[in-house]
């Protein structure tokens, strides 16, 4: 008798073996921390089981899963890749990502949201004022509501602002040399704003959305650029910040997705794309993330709109960047960035 249940055991496992051998694969590129968490534990679970398909999730930041790209290009081994804007426009260029397929759901999206036909945003956040309400209160300061408030000598060493390595640092940049009659073709007025007038207030060039939590929670700051999902993040544990949209406008920053060539499960591909932009996978990521839908039908919970840039009258002044130009001239904007704003 032990034998016969011994036997059907070792049949019934190797049927389970040879189901899992069939079953493809899906890899996808995409950022780690709290975002990884959340795909494992709130979104991938439900795709695998609607789409009988194993979804392997490579944690890494933009640039890494863009280096990945650029490194197995013979033969890619991701299928998806999810990206900040401005590399994603990097892995359009060098042709990492294959057309994508047209569905229902595409038509339910945003403006902004549409990359050309091989990506597509995501989710979409705001670059803004992060300030602390407690610190302005104290000193009897009015909320701030304008780019102009980062070169106001009040703030003279309180302020933090990324680097141009990072986006939020890039974007300011780009604000400044329109706020002084420049552009993003023309960014000799942002430089020299960000030298002479907003340099001597900034304590810290930061990248780290770690160390510039640690410079607010310690008091070393008060104002800083910043992203609406990072000020979100913040404002959660308890710490008295809040986010501004400028009345000059925020730029947007887009998460971004697209299907790699080459994939051997381009049909799934496909399918997790349409799958992220659907309303109750919107709804996560603006919950979790901070991430604003792209997708006009999603409904939020007042308490969740509230996190994030919502609704067709906000997203529609978010301010786009010209990725194809920046991506152009950012290694010369970092040389003159690093040999004068951060000397």
């Amino acid at each position: 008798m032990k034998q016969q249940i011994l036997a059907a055991a070792v049949v019934a496992l190797c049927g389970t073996s040879a189901a899992l051998a069939q079953q493809p694969t899906l890899y996808v590129g995409s950022y780690g921390g709290s975002t990884e968490k959340v795909f494992k534990e709130k979104i991938i679970p439900a795709f695998e089981t609607r789409h009988k398909v194993k979804v392997v999730y490579v944690a890494g930041n933009s640039t890494d899963t863009l280096a990945k790209l650029q490194a197995q290009k013979a033969r890619q081994e991701l299928d998806v890749v999810l990206l900040d804007d401005g590399p994603m426009y990097q892995a359009l260029q060098l042709g990492f990502c294959d057309a994508v397929k047209d569905a229902p759901v595409y038509k339910d999206l945003y403006p902004l949201a549409k990359l050309g036909d091989k990506a597509t945003g995501i989710g979409v956040v705001a670059t803004g004022l992060v300030y602390n309400t407690e610190a302005f209160r104290k000193a009897g300061l009015p909320k701030p509501d304008s780019w102009e408030v980062l070169a106001d000598r009040k703030f003279r060493q309180k302020v933090a602002i990324p680097p141009i390595s990072n986006t939020y640092g890039l974007q300011t940049l780009i604000m400044f040399a329109k706020l002084r009659k420049g552009g993003d073709q023309n960014v000799e007025p942002g430089f020299a704003a960000l030298t002479r007038e907003v340099g001597p207030n900034v304590l810290a060039w930061e990248p780290s959305p770690g160390k510039m939590t640690e410079l607010f929670q310690n008091g070393d700051v008060t104002l800083a650029v910043w992203g609406s999902g990072r000020a979100q993040s913040l404002k959660d544990t308890g710490f008295p910040v809040e986010f501004v949209y400028p009345k000059e406008g925020a730029p947007a920053l887009l998460t971004a997705a697209c299907p790699v060539v080459q994939s051997d499960v381009a049909e799934a591909s496909q399918a997790f794309i349409q799958y992220l932009l659907t309303p109750e996978v919107q709804t996560v990521l603006a919950d979790s993330q901070g991430w604003g839908p792209v997708n006009a039908k999603v409904k939020l919970e007042p308490k969740v709109a509230a996190k994030v840039p919502y609704g067709k009258a906000q997203i529609d002044t978010l301010l786009p960047t010209n990725w194809t130009v920046v991506n152009e001239k950012r290694a010369e904007w970092t040389n003159r960035w690093n040999r004068t704003v951060e000397r």
